[in-house]
């Protein structure tokens, strides 16, 4: 019923700028809340950035804040993360979500719809 589909990840050095693409199929993608989340080797899965169904509220990682940005254009069923002053930890697959509600959440239990993820690699 939905799919999510990443795209923009690619292996940069560090100090660059990545940005990352979910287009989202589907016609009730406007009444839910999406997220990003990410995943290095032998680590769980983490949330990076959550945005609500109307992109009025954001969340973050403290690890990302100040650098990465979530943002969302409805109209275009789509979810974007402009990653800025990467940094070698922020290597990982990051993987696109759709939530179960509104508002933006970093709990990945509240997410039902996940993309396959885009691997982000950054070199030091």
């Amino acid at each position: 019923q939905v799919q999510l589909d990443e795209s923009g990840g690619g292996s940069v050095q560090a100090g660059s700028s990545l940005r990352l693409t979910c287009a989202a199929s589907g016609r009730t993608f406007n009444s839910y809340a999406m997220g990003w989340f990410r995943q290095a080797p032998g680590k769980e899965r983490d949330i990076v950035a959550a945005i609500s169904w109307g992109g009025s509220t954001t969340r973050y990682a403290d690890s990302v804040k100040g650098r990465f940005t979530i943002s969302r254009d409805n109209a275009k069923n789509t979810v974007y993360l402009q990653m800025n002053s990467l940094k070698p930890e922020d290597t990982a697959v990051y993987f696109c979500a759709r939530s179960r509600f509104r508002i933006a959440s970093t709990t990945n239990h509240d997410y039902d719809y996940w993309g396959q993820g885009t691997q982000v690699t950054v070199s030091s």
